[in-house]
């Protein structure tokens, strides 16, 4: 058990994963049957092999799953409440795999974190309570929204993105910072909601918060996705009246301007590092963006002509 746990803590390759399972399983072998916490230990330890095998596919995942849940039986009565979490939290990734797969349900996986929080809480155990509610929403996120309930797990989906960044921080974190409050200006974004004027601009600082990290020179694909998302919400703004005046080459302030200017920013990133597609996708924004400003100047032109000239601003 200790050369397999070696092995997998610091793997040279894959076969070496593949090793430390083989390992796992000639302790178990080995482990007299009365050691029934030892043999509980020695199989969540080679669950967490299998499930880290890359390529591993389906068949991996599974047997990982009955590794964990031999385990948890077992843990629940003789180990450590920590130890019931870690398995149940583990249980809980190798479930939200299996059902990227067609091969399970996303409420089973959910459940899992949920039993690894009564025990993860954000003071005793803050990486683990991250992870879990990083898992959470993501989670929530995977499952239709298309009734009352889908509106209510997207709202608990920005919930957990909220209490990640609880934990997490600009300092100490950066990369989580920058992709946590990435991914909650995406929740924010897209959330089936009646308040979208304000979830939109939530999702703008997420995402203004996440180009605290994220700039063009050292992650330039995650820069580069974070301005597109931002675009997408600007896309939606409409001008600011407290900005608008009349005259001159840019006769109002429009959201749609920062817009094009970032999708174009982006895909010029995205041609740049080989993301064909992506950089395809920024082209056709940016032709949509274009003619979405041109009619609503065309618009504000209109509604100017027709005003009393004492009451615009």
């Amino acid at each position: 058990m200790e050369i397999a746990m070696g092995l997998q803590s610091r793997p040279k390759s894959a076969r070496q994963l593949d090793e430390a399972v083989d390992l796992y399983a000639r302790a178990l072998a080995l482990a007299p049957a009365q050691a029934v916490l030892l043999k509980a230990r020695i199989s969540a330890r080679m669950g967490t092999a299998l499930q880290a095998l890359p390529g591993g596919g389906a068949g991996s995942l599974e047997r990982a799953l009955q590794c964990f849940e031999s385990a948890i039986e077992t843990l629940q009565s003789h180990g450590q409440p920590a130890e019931v979490a870690e398995a149940e939290l583990n249980r809980g990734l190798v479930m939200q795999a299996l059902t990227g797969l067609g091969r399970g349900r996303i409420t089973d996986a959910i459940g899992a974190y949920h039993r690894a929080l009564r025990v993860f809480s954000r003071e005793a155990y803050p990486q683990e309570y991250a992870v879990l509610h990083n898992n959470l929403a993501i989670a929530y996120l995977s499952m239709p929204a298309a009734d009352e309930r889908g509106r209510m797990r997207e709202a608990l989906a920005v919930q957990s993105f909220e209490e990640v960044l609880k934990v997490i921080n600009l300092i100490d974190h950066p990369s989580e910072y920058a992709m946590i409050n990435n991914n909650l200006g995406n929740a924010l974004q897209y959330a089936s909601s009646g308040h979208v004027l304000e979830n939109n601009l939530r999702a703008l600082t997420a995402y203004d918060e996440a180009l605290r990290v994220r700039n063009p020179r050292d992650t330039p694909l995650e820069y580069a996705n974070t301005i597109a998302n931002k675009a997408s919400v600007l896309r939606h703004l409409l001008p600011d009246p407290a900005r608008t005046m009349v005259g001159g080459e840019s006769p109002f302030h429009d959201p749609l301007d920062e817009a094009l200017s970032l999708v174009r920013e982006a895909g010029g990133l995205f041609e740049r590092h080989g993301e064909g597609d992506k950089a395809a996708l920024m082209q056709e924004a940016a032709a949509e963006i274009e003619a979405e400003r041109a009619q609503r100047r065309r618009q504000l032109n209109g509604s100017l002509s027709n005003a009393n000239p004492e009451s615009i601003q």
